[in-house]
């Protein structure tokens, strides 16, 4: 499969860089993938990331990045064009901005399949709080550039709430509901150890000077100190694209505060650090624009989190079980309280931490992209079937059908064939498999992986049916002597579930819901 992923991409610092690498990362160790990266241009000076195929094809603020990037599209000629979008991924100007949003749609009418994973909407984003003027003005652009974008051959949002928006007010059902995920391959279990050792450390961290604002950050931090004097504020992360010099100058009014820590911009390799030695990760926002970044790394790192009580982080945290502690948005006075409350109470700390880094153990970014591969893989062989379901209705007389067939499917048919979705190993894969799956000899099982005891009776198997000391079998229980040797006094195990099945009730095979009878199924050519 090829696959060209559109995004800012690092040493670029664009919005969304770094959720454009950890996916190219993902895509990047599929040995059946072929991935390009279409990302936005740097100066000269910057070296580009190793490993990558990036073509520097499309700026920030160019009337010309949509012609530029469908000139590479329409070379590369990808199997999967995928974009990692904001409304404002394209440039900061309205038209410009509008003209690049118009790219999925142009992608799709090339005959590529477009893909959209868009991690904001226009309804839901306080322009006041944005900085934005014409408000009405953008409200109207940006219904129409969200229609645009659901023109794409599909769509993922990162809250259920958003899919709801698109459905009932634009009507679209082509719209699918992801997991931002914590932007790591593994998590890493919370270091208690450094936690309040010698000091409790509050971290804030994001892109500031817009909707992001440190004044009442700051304002809590006086209050909390005047009660826990052994208490850190550290501040990390830089400018907001549209607030420069807004860290600067309120790290120069600060200075002379020994008791707070600017960072500016961390890399990658420095976010473990920063995170496993903070107590608590605050967010001090007016307003929200989406599925927050931040609290996803925090989770990654099992960092407990104080933020505002706005309704896509009360969505967020209700989606994921993330563990969230909210104060009342705009009000200093709260967020000092519940930080004291909260950082005098170790078993708080404690349960709050673990419950995040569960959280973080379901949203692994191998496991988002495989979603994203399996959803693709999925449209293409069903456009492969509708293709194949056309020509069967054409009468008899017509010419060349099947030379024809192959022809149109000539892509899509490849993909049922190879696939880049990666399957479970099965254990036993050493050993050579029998017709039912199960290796001759040894009293081993390849199958479902469980040997059996030197008694030959099985032990018990989570989720497969088995009961401990059990003889009963869920399959059919005929064999004879020469089949299995000595394992034929007992009875033979049904094959492993699939992966798919993974959490299913542990029903017996023939009663599970929706089960076939094997005596019953045709022998296998």
């Amino acid at each position: 499969m090829k696959i060209c992923l559109v995004t800012t991409f690092p040493p670029s610092q664009g919005g969304l860089s770094e959720y454009g690498l950890h996916i190219a990362q993902q895509l990047r160790e599929d040995p059946f993938l072929s991935l390009t990266v279409l990302a936005d241009e740097i100066s000269s000076s910057q070296p580009e990331l190793d490993g990558y195929s990036v073509q520097r094809c499309w700026s920030f603020d160019d009337p010309a990045s949509s012609i530029r990037l469908l000139r590479a599209i329409r070379k590369l000629k990808p199997d999967v064009v995928w974009f990692n979008l904001l409304f404002s991924t394209f440039g900061r100007k309205p038209l410009v901005a509008f003209a690049g949003l118009l790219t999925p749609l142009l992608a799709r009418l090339t005959g590529c399949y477009t893909h959209v994973t868009l991690h904001h909407l226009m309804d839901t984003v306080n322009l006041k709080d944005a900085g934005v003027r014409y408000a009405r003005t953008y409200r109207m652009a940006g219904a129409v550039a969200t229609r645009i974008l659901l023109l794409s051959n599909s769509v993922s949002v990162l809250m259920p709430g958003y899919r709801k928006i698109l459905h009932e007010k634009y009507g679209r059902d082509n719209v699918h509901v992801r997991s931002h995920g914590i932007l790591t391959t593994r998590p890493e279990p919370p270091d208690f150890s450094r936690r309040g050792n010698p000091q409790h450390r509050i971290l804030a961290f994001g892109k500031w000077g817009t909707y992001k604002r440190l004044e009442l950050m700051i304002d809590a931090f006086q209050e909390v100190t005047a009660r826990l004097p052994n208490v850190k504020l550290v501040i990390a992360g830089g400018n907001h694209p549209q607030a420069a010099g807004y860290v600067e100058s309120v790290k120069k009014k600060w200075a002379h505060d020994s008791r707070m820590e600017f960072t500016g911009y961390l890399d990658e390799d420095r976010l473990p650090d920063i995170f496993q030695s903070s107590s608590v990760a605050v967010m001090p926002y007016s307003s929200s624009a989406g599925c927050s970044g931040v609290a996803h790394l925090a989770c990654a790192y099992g960092v407990p989190i104080v933020c505002a009580d706005l309704p896509d982080f009360r969505q967020m945290a209700d989606g994921e079980d993330i563990a969230i502690e909210f104060y009342q948005p705009g009000q200093a006075q709260d967020l000092a309280n519940r930080l004291v409350e909260f950082l005098t109470n170790r078993a708080k700390q404690e349960a709050m931490a673990m419950q995040n880094f569960a959280s973080a153990l379901r949203m692994t970014m191998p496991t988002i992209v495989q979603k994203y591969l399996r959803h693709f893989e999925l449209e293409q062989r069903a456009e492969a079937l509708r293709y194949v379901t056309r020509f069967r209705r054409l009468p008899g007389w017509v010419p060349s059908k099947a030379p024809l067939l192959k022809l149109m499917t000539r892509n899509s048919l490849g993909w049922v064939h190879r696939s880049a979705v990666r399957r479970p190993v099965r254990n036993g894969h050493d050993r050579k498999p029998l017709l039912n799956d199960n290796v001759d000899g040894g009293k081993r099982l390849s199958g479902t992986g469980v040997p059996l005891n030197g008694d030959g009776d099985l032990g018990l198997v989570s989720g497969s049916g088995y009961v401990a000391g059990s003889h009963t079998s869920a399959g059919n229980g005929k064999h004879s002597d020469g089949d299995n040797g000595a394992q034929s006094k007992h009875a033979q195990p049904a094959p492993a579930w699939p992966a798919a099945c993974d959490g299913e009730p542990g029903y017996p095979e023939r009663q599970h819901p929706g089960a076939v009878d094997r005596d019953r199924l045709p022998p296998v050519g």
